[in-house]
């Protein structure tokens, strides 16, 4: 029975080794869009929290060098 199993692992693991050396390598984009919608809200709130800190940033100087 192991015999069996580790023949048909053994193709399996083939399969999916030539199938991904034929598929070229997701871009790093395709890759943060993925994670992007996987992460759901998480990205949402950080993209915010980066957009005001940046725009906090930008008052603050313009302030300063008023």
């Amino acid at each position: 029975m192991t015999e069996t199993t580790s023949v048909t692992d053994s193709a399996t693991e083939q399969a999916s080794l030539e199938q991904a050396a034929t598929e070229p390598k997701p871009s790093y984009v395709k890759l943060a869009m993925r994670n992007m919608v996987r992460k759901g809200g998480k990205a949402i709130y950080h993209f915010t929290l980066t957009t005001i800190g940046v725009l906090g940033f930008f008052v603050l100087v313009a302030w300063l060098t008023h």
